[in-house]
């Protein structure tokens, strides 16, 4: 009798031991983040994905001069309770990069192209997270198609002219006037150094961000072509400022769930464009954080745990 408990009881744990295994399996299998590709009316958009379908959904859309690689964290650990999928824009990150000729690069027309990108994945419900480009191209979508968007996470992506910092200086004088005198200070920011300071500038210690993130990003935006490419780019977001009201218009009629993950050390975006929002979105998880422009570098894991409590909160 007694050996024929042991042999039972082996047998039981033997068998503990393999669903555990296949549950790890699968929820590993789940984690992968998978690097994906998919033409989107003749360009071919790369993308990372990660968790089940099954699950709510969160669109992350990137900013200048970054990829979705700026949103690896997110992907790692929040696979396992969320469906999140981050798109590289037409000539950023994986993306392909067409010619001017070929494609047009504005505003209006990556937001149109993300919004195609979107639909062929038959993604139709989901939470937006913006950061710099990825608030006039989110915002875009979401005034489109505001039936679609199920809450928005706000990681510095401005809607507010109070919200354009010291740094826009420059750009707003390329704006006034474009001519070489107001283009050629511009170009010091696609220099290495210069997208080491959008990474480190307001951060709590310089050490604390991956100097792969800007080295990836030089390697990208010194491809031929690139420069004038994202020298449009800003000459054309004056455009989002003329949008501004409209946006503010949708959180007011529409009262999207809204969570604010803001670094306020921000030259770009400082904490006041973190503050207007309050103004026409009456109820926000509102969260400043000590550190630059790119908050996930230096505050991830603290940023990442607000994403998964707010998201829970707007499903209950």
């Amino acid at each position: 009798m007694r050996k024929l408990i042991t042999a039972y009881l082996l047998l039981t744990l033997v068998y503990i031991g393999a669903q555990q295994h296949k549950k790890i399996k699968n929820t590993s299998k789940m984690n992968q983040i998978q690097y994906k590709k998919i033409n989107v009316d003749g360009v071919t958009i790369a993308y990372r994905e990660a968790g089940n379908i099954s699950k709510p959904t969160i669109v992350l859309l990137h900013g200048f001069p970054s990829s979705s690689h700026q949103y690896r964290k997110v992907l790692n650990q929040l696979a396992n309770d969320f469906h999140l999928i981050a798109p590289d824009y037409p000539g950023f990150g994986n993306s392909e990069f067409p010619s001017a000729k070929e494609y047009s690069y504005t505003f209006d027309n990556i937001a149109k192209t993300i919004n195609t990108f979107l639909e062929l994945k038959e993604i139709n419900s989901y939470a937006i997270m913006i950061q710099d480009y990825g608030a006039p191209i989110g915002f875009r979508i979401a005034t489109a198609h505001p039936e679609r968007i199920t809450a928005i996470i706000n990681q510095n992506g401005n809607a507010y002219e109070e919200g354009l910092g010291a740094a826009w200086k420059g750009i707003k004088e390329f704006w006034a006037n474009r001519n070489d005198a107001t283009e050629k200070p511009l170009y010091d920011t696609f220099t290495l150094s210069g997208l080491e300071w959008q990474y480190t500038h307001g951060t709590r210690n310089p050490e604390n961000v991956n100097p792969d993130t800007w080295n990836l990003d030089f390697l990208k935006i010194s491809r031929p072509g690139a420069h004038e490419m994202h020298i449009n780019l800003f000459y054309d977001y004056q455009n989002n400022v003329k949008l501004y009201p409209k946006w503010q218009q949708y959180l007011r009629d529409q009262q999207p769930p809204m969570l604010i993950v803001w670094g306020k050390n921000d030259a770009f975006f400082p904490e006041s464009g973190a503050e207007a929002f309050k103004k026409d979105v009456q109820e926000i998880d509102y969260n400043i954080f000590n550190t630059g422009h790119f908050a996930l570098e230096e505050d991830g894991n603290e940023i990442i745990e607000k994403i998964r409590s707010f998201m829970k909160n707007i499903q209950s």
